[in-house]
């Protein structure tokens, strides 16, 4: 069986290579140095490897990945999933690939055929404990949604929560294994909705569109209308409207 797989370039630290023979001199300016690259390689779909490795299915294994750690605006939420390989939803992969509806018939169909757990962690847990923390503390509230606790978590990202199950890190995770992208479309499906419904308290600030991100129409938005209590004051950007700079 031919799998195809795509180059995903991540830069790592400059490599200095010793020439062979010593150049001449030269008074010409120094070009950059080369930089060597190193590369992870990617299925064109997420697979169900990282699962049986860690003893699927006959092991319960959960994948969990979170949703909206970039925004100004909302919650962080987190989606934890222990998939069906007999059951398995046609399409699955990172939510960042689908689209809205695509997500949404994944979803549904995930609720139907998998164990879904979702976690959230509020704006005012994200100002208190700060977005890296309230991430985990999602994840962790993911997985203790579960129905049946797993006997093992594949994490998306290079983080482990604190929690007692044993875990593994897994950058690119979402790409890379089923059940984290699974968990992937829980979490962004659940947040997207999220957002939606505070659209309509807040209709003039688009959050149904730009979901909380940083965009020019929130920007915008906030310039003229002010912060809302679902808007992060912690975030620079809404710290920095709250509390301007005295002029000099």
């Amino acid at each position: 069986m031919e799998i195809c797989v795509a180059l995903v370039p991540i830069c790592i630290d400059d490599i200095v290579l010793a020439p062979r023979h010593t150049p001449p001199m030269s008074t010409a300016p120094k070009s950059p140095r080369p930089r060597r690259v190193a590369s992870i390689l990617l299925p064109l779909a997420p697979d169900y490897s990282f699962e049986t490795e860690h003893g699927a299915p006959a092991t319960r294994v959960c994948g969990i990945d979170e949703a909206g750690r970039g925004p100004l605006a909302g919650p962080v939420v987190a989606g934890a999933a222990v998939i069906d390989m007999a059951r398995l939803p046609q399409g699955l992969n990172d939510s960042k690939k689908l689209t809205h509806k695509k997500r949404e018939q994944l979803f549904s169909e995930l609720m139907d055929t998998a164990d879904i757990g979702i976690g959230i962690a509020s704006v005012e847990e994200i100002d208190e404990i700060n977005i890296l923390q309230a991430t985990m503390l999602a994840m962790t509230r993911a997985l203790a949604a579960l129905a049946t606790p797993p006997a093992f978590a594949l994490i998306d990202g290079n983080r482990i929560p604190k929690f007692t199950t044993p875990a593994r890190a897994i950058v690119k995770g979402d790409a890379r294994v089923l059940s984290i992208a699974a968990a992937s479309i829980a979490a962004k499906v659940t947040r997207d909705r999220i957002m939606c419904e505070m659209a309509l308290t807040h209709p003039d600030y688009g959050f149904e569109k730009h979901m909380g991100y940083g965009t020019a129409m929130h920007l915008n938005a906030l310039a003229r209308l002010g912060v809302t209590p679902h808007h992060r004051r912690s975030f620079a950007p809404v710290r920095k409207m709250l509390s301007p700079a005295i002029p000099k």
